[in-house]
């Protein structure tokens, strides 16, 4: 009896939920075809890998699934099944090792992505899978066909379903720029509009002191608060426009959503959170003699540098006469925030495809035989491996919800 031919399926996208997507479909015995638009496939992968790469983090599943906040209720299902563990375990199956650091991230042993991608582009190649680079998406023609532009022109591609994992819309030069949007849009397709995410986010203006002499300077050992939830713990960076840094980041998301609402946002820093307000009240409250504020501040507290100037940046002149609001003031300095860093310097995005719009497989209930997955779709998260989990484990389920579809 002649044999069935085996499924052809179109993968658009060569980051991680494509890549994983691949994966599982040619372990299947389902033949892929990858197509990106850029010249090689992985790049804002590598990218994250720069100055070490963070793949998970090792903190127990109901913390980990409480990052995707309001939508960790459709990414704990796949976060199930494909979790930081068995990430790690997929990686050492790679002949990849992995530590976790201080923080609780979770790293290769070299800390760098290059040898894991290498590696995982391998497997995937041995397995049958064709990648094809510099080929861009431009959507469907009449009868159904994908439409690919290509170095040799436009072409069509028939197959039997499609997944699609296109990315955000941060980091246009490595991929991402979110043009599908308005391919989907023009086939009936929801989304939510994109923003951005683990960002940084300006002032209304600094000071020139602020620009000329502290733009670049790290802020060391404080915390940020936002409204009535607990001040986080880190570090951040003075810009020329604003702050930035990975305690912003970790705060990117309310930050935003309290601009969009209001027209603006207001942190507020502890610029010394070991030492609580009454000894800070007492250090300064001690005589000071002939000398300045500036070196009363140094020599009790130990504010100098970048710290004093964001405390005289931010505080009224009266109140370097009155010690008691002055420790007020160190201990929750007021930063208003009036809008985040264009999108394109995100390190990731807010927004895409919901997943009202999808059935329990990742497929588009508009467009069926559609799938989606990675950071096209509506979530976010932190940085500290979770954005790359989620994209891993978005990717492996799309592909095991494509074989289902297949199958029926």
């Amino acid at each position: 009896m002649p044999q069935t031919p085996p499924h052809h399926v179109t993968l658009i996208g060569g980051g991680p939920a494509g890549l994983m997507a691949a994966e599982v479909l040619s372990q299947a015995g389902v033949r892929v075809d990858l197509y990106d638009g850029m010249p090689s496939v992985g790049r804002k992968f590598l990218l994250a890998g720069v100055g070490g790469m963070n793949i998970t983090h090792s903190e127990a599943y109901p913390a980990f699934v409480a990052r995707y906040a309001e939508r960790a209720p459709h990414l704990a299902p796949l976060l199930r099944e494909f979790g930081a563990q068995a990430l790690c375990e997929w990686i050492h199956g790679l002949g990849i090792q992995t530590f976790i650091g201080t923080s609780g991230r979770v790293f290769p042993t070299d800390m760098k992505a290059a040898p894991l991608l290498r590696a995982w582009l391998k497997r995937l190649r041995e397995q049958g899978v064709v990648i094809h680079t510099r080929h861009r998406w431009l959507g469907w023609n009449s009868e159904g066909d994908l439409l690919i532009h290509s170095p040799d022109g436009e072409k069509t591609v028939r197959s039997d379903a499609v997944l699609l994992a296109l990315g955000g819309g941060s980091w246009s030069r490595l991929g991402s720029d979110g043009a599908w949007l308005n391919v989907l849009e023009d086939m009936g397709v929801p989304y939510v509009r994109l923003q951005p995410s683990n960002c940084g986010f300006e002032v209304s203006a600094w000071s020139d002191l602020m620009v000329n002499k502290f733009a670049g300077a790290p802020l060391k050992n404080i915390a940020i608060g936002l409204g009535d939830d607990k001040p986080r713990l880190g570090e951040c960076v003075i810009t020329a426009t604003g702050i930035e840094g990975s305690l912003i980041y970790a705060l990117s998301a309310p930050i935003r959503e309290a601009i969009n609402r209001d027209g603006a946002a207001t942190v507020h820093i502890d610029l010394l959170p070991s030492r609580p307000l009454h000894t800070v009240q007492a250090a300064l409250a001690k005589p000071r003699g002939s000398r300045s504020m500036s070196k009363h501040l140094h020599s009790q507290l130990g504010i100098d540098g970048v710290k004093a100037a964001l405390l005289r940046e931010l505080t009224p002149t009266e109140h370097f006469n009155d010690p008691a609001q002055l420790a007020v003031d160190i201990k929750a300095l007021p930063l208003t925030l009036v809008r985040a860093r264009p999108l394109d310097e995100a390190i990731s995005t807010a927004g895409g495809v919901p997943f009202e719009a999808l059935d329990e497989r990742l497929m588009l209930k508009q467009l069926p035989g559609v799938f989606c997955a990675g950071e096209m779709l509506d979530w976010e998260a932190p940085t500290g491996g979770y954005l790359l989990t989620g994209c891993f484990a978005s990717g492996r389920a799309a592909g095991f919800g494509l074989l289902e579809w297949l199958k029926r």
